[in-house]
């Protein structure tokens, strides 16, 4: 390998950035393209897939790498931005490989791919799987004990074999610092079967997070491969707004027998949002926002913004209502910007500065009227009240996006062009 490296495990290039000779960033490493081949040869790397600034994977082929040091990636600059598709006969390494229970060759025991190696050959510009690190000992949540070694690609067998129940742990583990759009991203892109795989090794709230920022299409594959019981836990861990979107593209009959699983409070929160159109401001808010009562001070307001779960739009301000606090809650008072919260003193009662000459949304207020009253006050968030003066939630300009963008926009990037793709 260029820049005196004999070799790396694949799992150190997942996400690393991949810059051009002049030091410009081109996008970040997302796999590996590998074509297996007979008689127990090492697969040649045939190249990298990269994603752009664009949320576009190209692929860069390893002749284009001039160095891989010091956790980045050198191309020679020259790029093609063609979506990168995967012919029948690749393989994606970290995709496909990692978790595979293989045999060694010597005695025919079992074991579990955690990392392979690649390395480039002595005077040549190929690049090849030169070694598989393994754990020894049964698949299972106790693998971990088991002994780990370092083999020649030649010492195991089984790559080429469809495997039922391929593990996904040490796929998991290697995207772990990803965020949840990025890792989405990650399982769009991978094979049904292996992304069933993937959405198992999750635990509930990462795969919730992921859930949300994937298209309706994978969501609804994914949840019906779940267990009843996890696919419930897993639409409780999502926003209401978007685990009733997830549940909206259901059949009555699953759609019913979920909302029975889950907690009361839960599902009754979901259902109301079934309740609203789809494109309206009903329809798209969330039913958890910051609620305060008059009585607190500016210092519980401040905690409330602080907790991390919290989105950037929905921690942007706090709704201050009558008692209930909670959606449905007395009468909506009015709300108190954050930057507001920083200007005044702990212990200023969030009642004595209300802003409430800004008028909230109708539950039946549509999209494209959502969208203006946003841009036209400058907010990020919108308050939703019915009739009786109520606040039933909030609108944030995130869930407004995924309603004005094109349905294919993850394929087509954030400038929502759409490129012939034919191959690499």
């Amino acid at each position: 390998m260029a820049s005196g490296a004999s070799r790396v495990f694949v799992s150190h290039l997942a996400g690393v950035p991949v810059f051009d000779p002049n030091g410009d960033q081109v996008g970040r490493v997302r796999d590996l393209v590998a074509m297996l081949r007979v008689g127990g040869r090492p697969p040649r790397v045939l190249g990298m897939v990269v994603e752009v600034l664009s949320r576009r994977r190209i692929f860069l082929p390893m002749t284009r790498i001039t160095g891989v040091a010091s956790g980045q990636v050198i191309t020679t600059g020259v790029v093609n931005m063609r979506r990168f598709e995967q012919r029948p006969t690749e393989r994606l390494v970290l995709g496909e490989l990692l978790d595979r229970r293989v045999e060694l060759v010597e005695n025919g025991e079992r074991v579990t791919v955690l990392d392979v190696a690649v390395q480039q050959l002595p005077a040549r510009r190929e690049w090849e799987i030169g070694k598989v690190f393994v754990r020894r000992g049964k698949s299972g949540a106790l693998r971990r004990r088991g002994e780990t070694l370092t083999l020649d690609w030649s010492a195991v067998t089984g790559f080429t074999l469809e495997e039922d129940g391929q593990g996904a742990e040490n796929l998991v583990a290697t995207f772990e610092r990803l965020r949840p759009a990025d890792l989405a991203n990650v399982l769009h892109h991978l094979s049904p079967k292996r992304r069933a795989e993937v959405a198992a090794a999750l635990d509930d709230d990462r795969l919730a997070d992921v859930l949300e920022e994937l298209p309706e299409d994978d969501q609804v594959e994914i949840l019906g491969k779940l267990k009843d019981d996890r696919a419930a836990d897993v639409l409780e861990a999502m926003d209401p707004d978007d685990a009733a979107d997830l549940l909206a593209e259901l059949p009555e009959e699953d759609k019913e027998r979920l909302l029975a699983l889950m907690r009361p409070g839960e599902a009754a929160d979901v259902r109301r949002l079934l309740a609203y159109e789809d494109r309206t401001a009903g329809g798209l808010m969330t039913t958890e926002p910051i609620v305060l009562r008059p009585d607190a001070t500016v210092a519980d307001a401040l905690a409330r913004v602080r907790r991390q779960t919290l989105s950037p739009a929905l921690a942007a301000q706090v709704y201050v209502c009558r008692a209930p606090d909670e959606t449905p809650t007395g009468k909506y008072l009015g709300m108190v910007h954050f930057q507001r919260l920083l200007r005044e003193p702990p212990f200023t009662l969030v009642g004595s500065i209300v802003e409430s000459d800004l008028p909230p949304l109708a539950p039946d207020t549509p999209l494209p009227e959502v969208t203006g009253y946003l841009a036209a006050y400058n907010m990020v968030a919108a308050p939703v009240v019915d009739e009786s003066g109520s606040l039933l939630g909030a609108v944030t300009v995130d869930d407004v996006l995924d309603h004005l963008l094109p349905d294919d926009w993850r394929e087509t990037g954030f400038n929502g062009v759409e490129e012939a793709a034919s191959g690499h």
